[in-house]
């Protein structure tokens, strides 16, 4: 439960940020409000609040947001169920009670989804909505419409693919959070060689990953006994001609961009200059996976038929300056999908955090594309959980009963916390939300920013229907796979045999 506090402070609008500092040489310090990322870095001996850890995990790569409502939820079932436990009542029959109430809970919530996936204009303006409560509880709130808008553009151009590969996000020290932008190609982190043509249209890229450095004989290791000097310069002159037959078959497959991984020396540079191609040398691994995926081409590193090797394809290169630092950037790609989003910020931990909360907005953007119910945010579905379990718990004979009402206070411990975060009084606050919700069709939740019980259709907080479910159901299962144990034993190390 220790770690559960620890998240709670984090969670909502008005959530405060954590400094990780760590314990190894260097204490590098992180900067987050993201659940996943704090836990992740905690050093925990605790088995229990181990599974607590990793629900968060699974969730952040499962839908990317709500890491710390599935901690926070998990922490409040066991603390329910420490005290059902105490009124002896046992912990199979809490199980039975949780399982019932969670079922109960998905129901009442997929009742009250709304799906306009059918409306182009409404679905864009849902998940516009979806990311800025997305990312109002992060570091990118005051420019919230400007990073929503970045986010739901890129994830419009994915259509409909999960795949987050294909939006790229370069950090870039200097400037404002403002002044972070889309663009619509693919920029490489890398400066254009000495002596080349700067600017190139309709590209064909030939993306390599092979040794572009043996023009001059490696002496290391190798022993080769000459009579003189000349033969030396012999052997020199026959590494520069296997060179210059590489380079000849690079350039015969008709490119003028050529992109590698490795190094280029400058000799094979000037053959490459001479023939008016673009070489690249040293592009970072993942830089060069996904100009490979951008531009349709394929990773070569054999060059002796040209036929087979799929070339990348773009309308137009060329070098740009972002800061101070020049990057090149392709336009017109294959995939329309690929974008890159570039971040611009004051110091490098603001520009972590932001491309923490960024990612958070584009997973969960992009598993609304697919799955679009959408339901309304701020403490609102939590709500509409606890009172339909409230009614099955009056409903249910036994001692379950006890357990499922156990589960609805716990639902309504996280409006609670958002509340509490913004320095509200929140039982006040819970009790008039609980009163709202016994009306018909009622929309309350709790707005922080007046300090009240606001309409949260008309404020447009939304949230995904998919991470709601999510968090609801990873909770319950964590809770109740903690409330199984009931004691921790320490095994001693398996005995290594003597095989003497």
């Amino acid at each position: 439960m220790a770690i559960a506090d620890l998240v709670k402070t984090t969670l909502g609008p008005k959530g405060m940020d954590k400094i990780l500092q760590s314990t190894g040489r260097g204490h590098s310090v992180t900067v987050t409000n993201d659940g996943a990322t704090i836990l992740k870095s905690l050093h925990i001996d605790n088995p229990a609040a181990k599974v607590l850890v990793d629900i968060s995990k699974v969730q952040d790569d499962e839908v990317g947001d709500g890491t710390t409502s599935v901690v926070v939820l998990a922490g409040e079932l066991l603390r329910e169920a420490e005290k059902l436990v105490a009124a002896k009542i046992h912990p199979m029959t809490i199980i039975s009670g949780y399982r019932m109430a969670a079922e109960c809970a998905r129901n009442a919530l997929s009742q009250k989804v709304m799906d306009n996936k059918e409306d182009a204009e409404k679905f864009k303006s849902d998940l516009m909505k979806i990311a800025m409560t997305t990312l109002s509880s992060k570091i990118l709130s005051q420019d919230k419409e400007h990073f929503a808008k970045l986010a739901v553009d890129a994830v419009m151009r994915l259509k409909g693919s999960t795949n987050l590969e294909s939006i790229q996000i370069i950090k870039k020290a200097g400037g404002s959070l403002k002044d972070s932008f889309l663009d619509e190609g693919f920029i490489l982190d890398k400066k254009i060689g000495i002596g080349q043509p700067k600017r190139i249209e309709n590209a064909k890229i030939l993306v390599a990953n092979t040794a572009m450095d043996t023009d001059k004989v490696k002496i290391y290791g190798a022993r080769v006994r000459v009579d003189s000097m000349s033969r030396v310069a012999q052997i020199e002159g026959a590494e520069k001609e296997k060179m210059r037959e590489k380079v000849q078959k690079i350039i015969g497959h008709g490119i003028n961009c050529f992109v590698n991984r490795q190094l280029i020396y400058n000799f094979p540079e000037e053959l490459f200059a001479d023939a008016g191609v673009l070489a690249i040398e040293h592009a970072d691994f993942d830089g060069i996976e996904r100009l490979a995926l951008v531009t349709g081409g394929e990773i070569a590193s054999t060059f002796d038929n040209p036929e087979s090797v799929k070339l990348g394809h773009c309308k137009l290169i060329e070098e740009i300056m972002i800061g101070e630092d020049k990057l090149i950037h392709f336009s017109g790609v294959e995939m329309g999908q690929a974008c890159t989003i570039v971040l611009r910020g004051a110091s490098f931990h603001v520009l972590d955090e932001a491309e923490r909360s960024l990612h958070d907005a584009l997973c969960v953007l992009s598993q609304t594309v697919i799955d679009s119910r959408v339901l309304l945010g701020g403490g609102w579905p939590e709500m509409v959980m606890a009172k339909e379990v409230d009614e099955l718990a009056r409903k249910t004979p036994g001692k379950k009963s006890h357990a499922i009402e156990a589960f609805s206070r716990a639902l309504i411990s996280i409006p609670t916390t958002i509340a509490d975060n913004a320095g509200l009084d929140s039982a006040e606050l819970i009790a008039q939300l609980r009163a709202e919700h016994h009306k018909e069709e009622s929309h309350a939740g709790i707005d922080v920013i007046s300090g009240s019980v606001g309409d949260m259709a008309e404020l447009g907080i939304s949230e995904a229907f998919k991470v709601k479910q999510a968090v609801l159901l990873s909770a319950t299962e964590a809770a109740e796979m903690i409330l199984r144990v009931d004691e921790i034993i320490t095994c001693a190390p398996r005995r290594r045999e003597d095989r003497m």
